[in-house]
């Protein structure tokens, strides 16, 4: 029965003694109308099947092609060919679902990502994505594996919910109000007040208010869960809907919290490297052969896994805003006008300005701290020169942000008038300010993107290509 089936990545590592077995997947190949490549998910290496001639008749012959899917019961026996230690001598196939070998969109040879996009829902049947899905599944599991071991508590964030976390604006409105005729007010705006919620609600930016109550009485949570954007951005590093993972703690501080980060990215990046290394020795060789198309000057100077490893391996170099700003002035892409972007104290960073900080001067992962007060959220601690935040952005090679974080503003008087300042309401989030009227206490926490950490792990290029179903502007197919 079904029950009794053996997965591939499993049978692979058995020694042939001719064992019983089911075996069950989606056809690869069939070569002369002997060989099948079995493939079920479980691993990019597929399961060489031989039917023996006569086996099956002209019927069953025609109904093997490409995306069928089989149910092989048959004997594990020593391969003769290259490259294999093990096929299975088919007794039995059943085919369960046919596939019409002329209309499947997947034929054996290379794809581009950009078809492949267009087919999400069948791309998972690829080795890429394959290898992409499979790793971002293990970092998912180690990143609640390093909390858990941590005594952290994991902590469910609404999706929806009235405030902007970041107060940039760019929010999901959730209603119920019919569009075509919304009740409106007697100063002509929308009446929220008839809506679902009675208030106006959008879809969450950041989990990372709720999260900081939490901290106020576990000490250690973290969430990890979707959060969305509304931003018109059409680019290689933007979704509309992506994952975020966000610890608080109480008791930290802004060191405390870059210590953190640099442990939990190193946990994660170790927790692939051990469980899914088939999987990165493929996107690494993929990485290397999309790279010999390139300039010289565009290509990696490690390759993925050594990248990797070097990240496990050294400290993540630190420097503050300030002193990024006078490498960047100094630098010679500076003096030869190669940003597009301006670089000037006051300024934010910008991913050109990021990476190279991190590929050409440092050579490795940075963490910038001590960012201006102006360009930096509402709820950072200031920092004693009355400029700057307890801020810390940790960037790394290829991508820049990968983490943003900070030592939380706990006095409430410092909050107020930084909420003021910055035109957050203040009587909105009251329950927000309760946290520091009662038992405040220095904390801190971080951000990190999930697609971004899967980009960074399998050198995917673009954003689109690590999440399931991506969703960007005018898209949202599947």
């Amino acid at each position: 029965m079904f029950n009794k089936r053996v997965k591939i990545s499993e049978l692979l590592t058995w020694e042939p003694q001719f064992q019983e077995v089911i075996v069950m997947g989606w056809v690869k190949t069939f070569r002369n109308n002997q060989f099948i490549a079995l493939n079920d998910g479980s691993t990019n290496t597929n399961l060489q099947v031989v039917a023996e001639l006569g086996l099956l008749d002209e019927n069953q012959l025609k109904r093997i092609s490409t995306g069928a899917s089989l149910k092989v019961a048959g004997t594990v026996i020593p391969s003769p060919g290259k490259g294999q230690k093990l096929e299975v001598k088919a007794s039995t196939i059943e085919v369960l679902g046919d596939s019409d070998a002329e209309k499947f969109p997947l034929q054996p040879k290379e794809h581009s990502l950009e078809f492949l996009r267009e087919i999400a829902h069948l791309r998972f049947r690829t080795n890429t994505f394959g290898a992409v899905f499979r790793v971002r599944h293990a970092l998912a599991f180690a990143i609640h594996e390093f909390f858990n071991k941590k005594g952290f508590v994991y902590m469910h964030t609404p999706v929806i919910t009235a405030s902007d976390a970041e107060g940039a604006g760019e929010m999901f409105r959730v209603t119920t109000l019919p569009l075509e005729n919304p009740p409106k007010n007697e100063r002509g705006e929308i009446d929220y007040s008839q809506d679902f919620f009675g208030r106006s609600t959008n879809l969450t930016v950041s989990g990372q208010l709720e999260g900081e109550l939490a901290a106020m009485a576990f000490s250690d949570i973290y969430t990890f869960g979707p959060t969305f954007r509304a931003e018109n951005s059409n680019t290689t590093r933007h979704l509309a809907e992506f994952w975020m993972v966000e610890p608080e703690m109480a008791f930290y501080d802004i060191e405390d919290n870059m210590n953190l980060a640099e442990e939990f990215i190193k946990y994660i990046i170790g927790y692939a490297l051990k469980n899914n290394r088939g999987d990165l020795e493929f996107l690494a060789q993929r990485l290397e052969k999309e790279e010999s198309k390139l300039p010289q000057q565009q290509r990696s100077e490690m390759g993925l896994i050594q990248k990797l490893e070097f990240v496990l391996n050294n400290q993540f170099e630190r420097i503050t805003y300030t002193e990024a700003i006078d490498i960047l002035l100094a630098s010679p892409a500076y003096k030869k006008k190669k940003f597009d972007y301006e670089v000037k104290w006051g300024k934010d960073l910008q991913s050109e300005h990021e990476r190279y900080l991190v590929e050409k001067h440092f050579k490795k992962p940075v963490i910038v701290t001590g960012y201006p007060k102006d360009i930096k959220s509402f709820y950072m601690r200031v920092n004693d020169d009355g400029k700057t935040v307890a801020a810390m952005d940790i960037l790394a090679p290829g991508i820049g942000e990968i983490v943003g974080g900070s030592q939380r503003e706990e006095r409430l008087d410092k909050l107020e008038e930084r909420m003021r300042e910055m035109h957050i309401p203040v009587d909105q989030l009251w329950w927000y300010l309760d946290t520091r009227r009662f038992g405040s206490v220095p904390h801190a926490g971080f951000g990190l993107g999930f697609e971004r950490m899967v980009q960074f792990v399998t050198g995917m290029t673009n954003i689109r290509d690590v999440i399931p179903f991506p969703r960007t502007p005018k898209n949202a197919e599947f």
